[in-house]
């Protein structure tokens, strides 16, 4: 017996068909790509280029004064930029540990609630509503030395004598910087570390009861090495988020008092915008996000650790 099996043209030559199925999906996407491009790359082609260069924003013509390295050796031999960096990197540890211990602690206690855990965890996420720069003025006015609800009620109900300058003073000016950033990034911490808590398997705690683990046990031998990957992907897009702190820092103490609490992205801002020096704070800008790139990586990092750690799903 004879059978006669024809295919048709499409089947023996698949490649037209699919070119043309991707041909439809990659002409939708080019006005995309065309504004990602104007909008995300140009611009950042243009500040890599005048960190380069000796450019000032009142002098256009100084754009094409190519100088090399000289603006990032210029940052590195200066000890204001050190100065900065250290402050950025404290500033960073801080907060994000200070956010990870309020988000863990946050999460824990809804993850025990059962009546009205929707209504908390949306009363929890309003501090993610507000803006940094709405931030930055509401403790700017709470913090005022004169006019400062913080100082009224320390007088009023603890019948301290004087007001305590927390913008003014070096080491309680960056204390309340990083306190208005942890108030305001902590829900981000705390609703990841919560859909970590409800996604977490009941059998391994079940057996852990069972096998007479006190409650911290469990949590240090179960709860928390089963978040770990949680808390690895909060900590990266913090770190991100804080590295490049400015709006809470420009409103609340512009950098002062002195300089004492001037950040890395304040200092480029100043020197940009205020001493007209786009090169030199370009070059500064990228330093930055260096920094932040290698929290991101160390994080990275931890999180695929973690995931090996905890084995396949």
């Amino acid at each position: 017996m004879r059978f006669n099996i024809r295919y048709s043209s499409a089947a023996q030559s698949p490649g037209p068909a699919l070119n043309e199925s991707l041909a439809v999906p990659l002409r939708l996407l080019l006005p995309a790509f065309f504004s990602v491009a104007i909008v995300v790359v140009l611009p950042l082609l243009f500040s890599l280029y005048t960190s380069f260069t000796a450019y000032r924003l009142i002098d256009p013509d100084t754009i094409w004064n190519v100088v090399g390295l000289r603006n990032y050796m210029r940052a590195f031999a200066n000890g204001d930029f050190w100065a900065a960096f250290g402050r950025t990197v404290l500033f960073l540890t801080i907060a994000l540990n200070l956010e990870l211990l309020l988000g863990l602690g946050i999460a824990l206690l809804l993850n025990q609630i059962v009546k009205g855990q929707r209504a908390l965890r949306t009363i929890m996420m309003f501090p993610m509503m507000f803006s940094p720069v709405l931030v930055g003025f509401q403790f700017k006015f709470m913090l005022n030395d004169s006019t400062g609800v913080v100082n009224h009620v320390l007088q009023t109900v603890f019948g301290l004598k004087t007001t305590i300058p927390f913008l003014v003073d070096a080491q309680s000016a960056l204390a309340s910087l990083i306190a208005a950033e942890v108030w305001n990034s902590t829900p981000v911490f705390a609703v990841i570390l919560l859909a970590g808590l409800m996604a977490l398997p009941k059998d391994p705690i079940e057996a852990s009861k069972v096998d007479g683990c006190t409650p911290w046990q469990t949590f240090r031998y179960v709860t928390l090495p089963y978040l770990m990957p949680f808390i690895y992907i909060a900590m990266t897009i913090r770190s991100l988020d804080v590295g490049r702190a400015y709006d809470i820092v420009r409103i609340m103490t512009n950098g002062g008092p002195g300089g004492r609490t001037e950040l890395l992205w304040t200092m480029v801002g100043r020197i940009a915008y205020d001493d007209s020096r786009m090169g030199y704070a370009n070059a500064i800008g990228y330093v930055s996000v260096l920094v932040s790139v290698l929290f991101t990586l160390y994080f990275f990092r931890k999180l695929n650790a973690a995931r090996k750690h905890m084995g396949p799903a």
